[in-house]
This record gives structure tokens, sequence and C-alpha cells, in this order.
């Protein structure tokens, strides 16, 4: 951790554990925050590296859940452009813009190729860091994300934000006048307020900048109003799918980013995707989320054989 950074929440040091370091990454603009999971003591030096993206409101203590499940593997998971400790950097933002500065975290680690997992939002920046920098990227795991949206009836593709994020978008324009107030937002949240664990609360915690009684999710909200439009129609995440040349494996969940259902994609859409992409392997997993297929035990163990798969 850089000595000009702010202490993590104790919450969020004792998910991370002692694998993690975190290393600023010279990109366009300044300074991208990356979290690094290497391998235990003793592991081959030459362990498989893991590239993980997060969503669009998230940050990198999204993964920690999945780290800890992958002892022997290295993880490098960036916080992207205008969130996490990465929020100062600066517009624009977009997809091509987030998938180079993964590839510039890749470069600046000696990361030669690695398996690019993209949660959300980070299935979209890993297709086209994939179609952008394809040495770099062995094969792809998509969860939940990647594949373009299709805006609710009656919705514009400019309210997706409010119409499919619900209260994760409406969280950054508040101010919280403490950790348990935020806690208490989340804690009703119908998709991770009934599973709460030690990883959730270091996930919120995390996303809390400024001082008490003043504090203010991390994510800027400009950068969600320009990435959110490319999860719709984006050039880049279209060029993207029709050159697509990877092994991808694309998770959908059974219920949506409310716990709702019909999903983000339902049998529609998953039936359109996969005709059109006949390359593309989709896995339905159970009993999960938008949100805890990735930060809950339950996603994170049907993850992980897909994942093990990839990197053998």
């Amino acid at each position: 951790m850089s000595p000009t950074e702010p202490p993590l929440p104790s919450s969020v040091e004792t998910v991370l554990g002692e694998r993690y370091r975190s290393v600023e990454v010279p990109v366009d603009g300044g300074d991208l925050h990356v979290g690094v999971w290497e391998p235990e003591a003793g592991e081959d030096a030459d362990a498989p590296t893991v590239v993980l993206v997060h969503g669009i409101t998230a940050s990198h203590v999204s993964f920690a859940a999945l780290a800890q499940a992958l002892p022997g593997v290295r993880l490098v998971a960036p916080d992207l452009r205008g969130r996490g400790r990465s929020r100062d950097l600066p517009a624009p933002y977009g997809m091509p813009r987030h998938a180079d500065d993964v590839a510039a975290a890749l470069a600046h680690l000696g990361v030669r190729e690695a398996v690019a997992v993209g949660h959300s939002m980070g299935a979209f920046v890993s297709l086209v860091l994939a179609d952008r920098h394809p040495d770099l990227v062995r094969s792809l795991l998509l969860v939940d994300g990647g594949m373009p949206l299709l805006p609710p009836p009656g919705v514009a593709p400019e309210d997706m934000a409010a119409a499919v994020l619900g209260p994760a978008a409406d969280r950054l324009q508040m101010t919280f006048s403490s950790r348990e107030a935020y806690h208490e937002f989340w804690r009703e949240h119908p998709a991770l307020g009934p599973g709460w664990d030690e990883f959730t609360t270091a996930y919120v915690d995390y996303d809390l900048v400024g001082e008490e009684p003043a504090l203010t999710p991390a994510t800027r909200p400009e950068a969600l109003a320009e990435d959110i439009r490319e999860l719709v129609d984006g050039a880049s995440v279209e060029q993207a799918l029709d050159g697509l040349a990877h092994a991808a494996t694309w998770v959908v969940a059974p219920r949506g980013l409310l716990d709702e259902v019909p999903p983000l994609y339902p049998d529609a859409a998953r039936e359109h995707w996969t005709s059109r992409l006949p390359r593309l392997r989709m896995v339905p997993v159970e009993g999960v989320n938008h949100y805890t297929v990735m930060l809950g035990g339950r996603g994170v163990r049907q993850l992980l054989p897909l994942l093990e798969e990839e990197i053998a």
C-alpha cells in the first residue's frame, strides 16, 4: 500500500489476507490502484495468473472470497478508473479505456498471459481486453455480464442505470453519517442483505470515501453514466463479440441485481447470445443472484471448478 493511501478498514484487511499487497500502476492521467494476491509461500514461482475485473459500481475487494479459495494462483485485480482507490483517474471512461488500463497493470507486473475473469461490467471490459490485447488473455470467464443488455420496456438507454441497478445507482448521490449507516443501507438491499457475511462487510467498508459525518460511495457518478451506455450498445463490445477468438465461458445467475426474477439475462437473452456465438459456453449456476454469484460462498464454490479448468 502506498504511504499516501488512507489505511484500510480492519474488516477489509482481514478478508484480503496475508497474500495480499497493493501497487500503483502509472496509466494515462495518474495511477491505477491494483490489488495483487501472490501465491502462498512455497508455491511454484510460475503459478498461473488470473486477472479479475469488477462491476460497474464495485471494487477489487469484491473478489476477496474467490482469492481465499485460490491459494496457489496469482490474482491481479484493479480498481477500475472512477472507482475505489482509482476514483480520481480522469475521464474519459468506457470499455476500451478500462481494457487498456488493465493491460497496463498486467504489463507493469510482468504478466505475459492471464485468464481474464470479469464480473458484471468487468465481463464487458474483459471481452474488450481480449480484443485489443489478444496475447495477454489466455481465456475468458464472463460472470453474469459481457453480453449487451436489453433495456426494459419503455426505458431509454440513458435511463438504464436507475432501471437496472436501482438503489446501487441511487447511493452514488447520497451521503452517509457513518459506516454503520452505510451498512444499514446495504443490509436493506434484497440481493446482499439476507446473506451478509464478513466479505460483504469488507466490500461495503472499502466503498466509502471522505470523513464522518459526510461519507460518500467511491464510484464517480459520471463514470457510471458514461460506462453503462456501452453495456447496451457499445461499439467496442460489439466488435469484441464479432471477433471473439478466445475460449469463453459465460456464467449466468438465476436472479438479478435486486434478487429478482427474471434475472439480468432471461431465457430469451441466453438463447440469443448462445445462438449468435456458437463458441460461447453458457453455464447456469444455482441459488445465487447477480451479486452473490461472486460475493457469496455458494457462488464462489460454483465458479471454482470452471476457473480451475482454465488454469490447469
